[in-house]
């Protein structure tokens, strides 16, 4: 016979499953952190070293092959990181035989995205308006306002990587001289680290 407080244990995991997503893949946020670190790398490279033909052909590029070559490595930094994010949150769901795609997940990700999407329209706002400094903090602080309010629906630490997010967002936008710095900041180093706390956490 089970003791009151084994049931009382397994009926608050029963609900939080039931209304939180508990599969999200700690070593994805690491992966994450890795993509973005080495986008900003090339990113800095480009920009603060113009001259050189390194990854840009013989010529150095022009403002608008720059902007254009900018963007693909942000694209490609974000398809990769979502791309690993639900290849390794899929995996740990089902090596634990739970569903991936529940009333939780989808909350998640609705509560994420739509800060998301709307910080990405906002960026594509101010490359139209080649207000390119304020881009760095758009994406940190947008991001952040969508981690703080999907960390209602899945892990607590969540909610802390977004507050980190949302600081250097801010930091950004009074010193945009340090964008690229706080974003390598913020998407690299620390997804890294609150990668690895859940996954030592949470995945081993």
């Amino acid at each position: 016979m089970k003791k009151p407080e084994q049931e009382l244990a397994e009926i608050k995991s029963m609900m939080e499953r039931s209304t939180r997503f508990l599969s999200l893949s700690g070593l994805a946020g690491v992966l994450a952190g890795i993509y973005a670190f080495i986008g900003a790398g090339i990113a800095w490279y480009w920009i603060y070293f113009p001259s050189t033909s390194y990854g840009t052909g013989t010529e150095p590029m022009s403002t608008q092959d720059l902007r254009i070559s900018l963007l693909g490595v942000a694209m490609t930094v974000l398809v990769l990181a979502i791309g690993s994010a639900y290849l390794l949150s899929q995996s740990k769901s089902q090596k634990k035989s739970e569903q991936f795609w529940t009333p939780a997940s989808k909350r998640f990700l609705f509560a994420l995205f739509i800060p998301v999407v709307s910080g990405g329209l906002f960026s594509f706002a101010l490359i139209h308006e080649n207000a390119y400094q304020l881009i760095a903090p758009a994406t940190l602080i947008f991001y952040g306002l969508g981690l703080i309010n999907a960390s209602h629906f899945t892990l607590g630490e969540i909610k802390n990587l977004g507050i980190g997010q949302l600081v250097l967002g801010v930091i950004a936008a009074f010193f945009p001289q340090f964008g690229l710095l706080c974003w390598a900041l913020g998407f690299g180093i620390l997804h890294v680290i609150y990668g690895s706390m859940m996954y030592y956490r949470y995945d081993r």
